[in-house]
């Protein structure tokens, strides 16, 4: 029998307790390409063990729960020495299929199945978002690391798709079965769209990071220090809110179908997005009240939003002749707005609007929000018209544009230290 390879921090139950919980083993290496770990948690320890094939690759096993509250029994709970006999049995069994080409025997989670087991934890949950992420991970992930196991995950292997996500072209909407995806060429020299790339890179990260720490937790793979170690870009999520002034909205709107141009109309004066706009109906509208009821948000939480004189009056023509259930904003054939339709309308407009570059629907969002703070209007006032949590979100995009906003509120909250009459008493003397 082998000798057990001692490691004075790990090799007792009291040393082990003097360790600090973390995420990476504490390994020792007993044979060449063969390490056994202990990794410390806040509720105990297990064991883990790293083997390297001649490809160079690594491969990882949870062996079991080590001792350090109850006994070793040999079986789910292991002590040092057993776990260390445990996988020179590993060992030996990969070293042979190792020296005859053979696979290991067990059969690894790839990363494509890591994101399809998260996704459906997300929706047994109700998350918000999991179909767009899905769709995604999907284009973003899952067509470049998908195949490959989670277990042989490297850290420079991730790093380097995540550059390439951020140095790759635009996704643009295709057509339903189509053989390839379209791309828009990304301008390197816009300061912008380089933001705007790494900001999208670093969203789709996150989404791959959820679905594997859910494997790691899930204990289907034994380490996750390969993407723990890659970070997000910096500095990359503070937008540059792009907003319209009025000369500009006014041609926006006239270079439009006449139906699209009352969408857009809509979103101008009432900071609706394009998905509750297009999918408003009469019964939702509330003349009398000059607001209307946003149902379906993006936070889930139906909405009132005012409206504006101008806003009643563009409401008043759409809903005129309608029935209670009518759509608000229908297309010029009276169907409905689909989920992505409203994209190369908008664009197309914006060139013939000579609107340079062309903005997105969410910019007319934009022009709504900062329209009002700089008309002074407060923070909290314009949280709730957008319907934003609270106002974080809305200082981050548009206290910038209200300095009137910063100055009054620092006058008023500033204490009276005084100082100013000392320094007149001094004087005197």
């Amino acid at each position: 029998m082998a000798r057990t390879v001692r490691n004075g921090k790990i090799d007792t139950r009291s040393a082990r307790a003097k360790l600090a919980p973390r995420r990476e083993p504490y390994w020792t290496v007993i044979a060449a390409g063969c390490a056994i770990g202990y990794r410390r948690g806040t509720k105990g320890g297990s064991w883990i063990t790293r083997y390297r094939t001649k490809d160079g690759r690594q491969h990882y096993k949870r062996l079991g729960a080590a001792d350090d509250a109850l006994d070793g029994s040999g079986a789910a709970v292991l002590s040092y020495a057993d776990a260390q006999a445990r996988a020179r049995v590993h060992f030996d069994e990969l070293a042979v299929g190792d020296r005859m080409g053979r696979p290991v025997a067990r059969t690894p989670l790839m990363v494509a199945d890591a994101l399809a087991d998260y996704f459906a934890a997300q929706r047994r949950k109700g998350a918000r978002g999991a179909d767009k992420d899905e769709k995604s991970a999907e284009a973003r992930i899952v067509q470049t690391l998908g195949a490959t196991p989670v277990r042989d995950l490297t850290t420079q292997q991730i790093r380097r798709w995540h550059e390439d996500l951020a140095n790759a072209p635009k996704l643009v909407r295709t057509k339903q079965g189509a053989d390839f995806r379209q791309t828009k060429p990304l301008d390197l020299s816009d300061p912008e769209r380089v933001r705007s790339r790494r900001a999208t890179a670093n969203r789709v990260l996150t989404i791959l990071k959820a679905a594997l720490n859910l494997a790691y937790r899930d204990e289907r793979v034994p380490v996750d220090e390969a993407w723990r170690r890659v970070r997000p870009f910096k500095g990359v999520d503070a937008a540059n809110v792009r907003y319209l002034d009025p000369d500009e909205c006014a041609r926006l709107a006239s270079a439009c179908e006449p139906s699209f141009g009352a969408l857009v109309q809509g979103a101008i004066l009432t900071g609706c997005r394009y998905g509750e706009l297009r999918r408003l109906k009469v019964a939702d509208v509330l003349l009398a009240n000059e607001t209307l009821l946003a149902r379906r948000t993006k936070a889930e939480k139906p909405r009132h939003v005012v409206l504006s004189d101008e806003a009643v009056m563009l409401l008043t023509t759409q809903c005129e002749g309608k029935r209670y259930n009518d759509l608000v904003f229908p297309r010029a054939d009276g169907t409905a707005w689909g989920e992505s339709h409203q994209a190369r309308p908008i664009e197309d407009a914006s060139i013939n609007a000579s609107i340079d570059p062309p903005v997105n629907f969410h910019v007319l969002r934009h022009t709504h929000g900062s329209s009002l703070a700089m008309a002074g209007v407060p923070m909290a006032v314009i949280a709730k018209q957008l319907g934003h949590a609270d106002t974080r979100v809305t200082e981050r995009h548009y206290a910038h544009l209200a300095p009137s906003y910063v100055a009054e509120t620092i006058r008023a909250k500033m204490p009276i230290f005084g100082m100013g009459n000392a320094n007149e008493g001094q004087a005197r003397g």
